[in-house]
This record gives C-alpha cells, structure tokens and sequence, in this order.
C-alpha cells in the first residue's frame, strides 16, 4: 500500500505555512527551532526539515548566524509569482487538456460557484486553489505541479496581505471562460485564458509601487 501519512515535517510546515500565509507570522518574524520542537513535540531533525520546506517555498530564509526568519516580499516577487505561474500554469493546461474529463470539468463548476458564494477570503482561497488543481491535475507531470503548488503557496501570502481586512466577493468570469473553452475543446484559448487570468497584475504593478495592494487580488485567479 503507497504511504499517503503526513511526516511530522511536512505537517510542522504545513502548519508554520499557514501562519505565514495568513499573517500571523509576519515578515521578519524569526523562527525558533527550540519553541517550535517543543510546541510540536519533535526533534530538532522534523524542525530543520519543516523550515527547508518553507524556504524552497519562498516563505522562510536562512540567515547566515542567524537561523531562519520569515521571508519579507515586494512588488519584484509579485510580478515574479505573477509571471512563473502565467507560463506553467498554462504548460500544465495545455497538457492536461487531452486528458479532462466531463466529470473534472463539472466539479470544476461547482468548485467556481464555491468561489463565487465565499464569505471569507480563506474560503475563497481554498476554492480557487482547488479550481486550479483540478483542471490541471490531468496533465500528469508531478515535478510541474509541485512547482505550480509553491507559487500558488506565495500567491496566498500577497492574497491574504492585501485583502486580510476588506475582503469583497466577485464572479469569476475568467474561471467559466476557461472551463467553456476547455469544453469546445478550445486549449489555445482556454491556455491564454488562464496566463492572463494569472499573469497580467505582476506587469502592471511593476511599474506601480505605491498602487493599492488590493490589485494584487487579480494576480491571484
């Protein structure tokens, strides 16, 4: 039988993401192997490997003498975020798309209108991540998706900065523009779809440093 249980590391970072994330850990904070072995009841050794696990996620650093602190972010990394994901995410649709199915298609539906009637910015975050894994799950490349996982990871974090006191619902017109594309088995419109959906906040706010972070709410479809 495959191994599906969660390590203690991955749980302590999954757990220590979240904070970060969310922003109870705020940007600076440092991260005290000590006090959060003895929190977690473990060892040094799922500690060290939780916060390996924060750093290739962009959401933790290690400081030379210092240990590791929580990542401070800007606007480059937006538009980094921003464009990394524009790029792979429609690689892994286009691949995904010969393999979508009527049945991911219509829970993706469903998943959107979860999105649609979120009344908090966490239920929606968790909706739209989900929407986003569906449809492309199919394109069977582990390593790519892995990687799409992280940088939707850092798109949570400017998400939740940005929008963690005035959270405002919408429709998510982009998500069933993609979906009917994908349907009438359109990918090339379905995949520039959905590098625009993703991408096009990280090249306006280049320019922008002072905009309203808000914006950053279009970055993260």
């Amino acid at each position: 039988m495959a191994q599906t249980e969660e390590t203690q590391a991955a749980r302590i970072a999954r757990i220590l993401a979240d904070r970060i994330i969310s922003g109870e850990l705020s940007p600076g904070t440092r991260l005290r192997q000590d006090h959060i072995a003895a929190e977690f009841g473990a060892s040094h050794v799922p500690v060290r490997e939780a916060f390996r696990q924060l750093d290739a996620q962009g959401l933790a650093e290690n400081l030379p003498r210092r240990g590791f602190r929580v990542t401070d972010f800007d606007v480059a990394e937006l538009r980094e975020v921003a464009e990394m994901r524009s790029s792979l995410e429609s690689l892994a649709l286009r691949h995904a798309a010969p393999n979508m199915t009527r049945a991911i298609l219509e829970e993706a539906e469903e998943v959107t209108r979860h999105c649609d009637s979120a009344t908090s910015v966490r239920d929606w975050e968790a909706a739209n991540r989900r929407f986003h894994q569906m449809i492309l799950a199919p394109c069977r490349m582990p390593r790519l998706l892995r990687s799409i996982d992280d940088l939707q990871t850092a798109s949570a974090r400017f998400l939740f900065a940005a929008w963690r006191r005035d959270w405002e619902a919408r429709t998510d017109h982009d998500h069933r523009a993609i979906l009917d594309a994908l349907r009438k088995g359109r990918t090339d419109l379905a995949c520039s779809t959905l590098a625009r959906h993703v991408g096009w906040i990280g090249k306006r706010k280049a320019a922008r440093k002072n905009a309203d972070p808000r914006e950053t709410y279009e970055l993260l479809g």
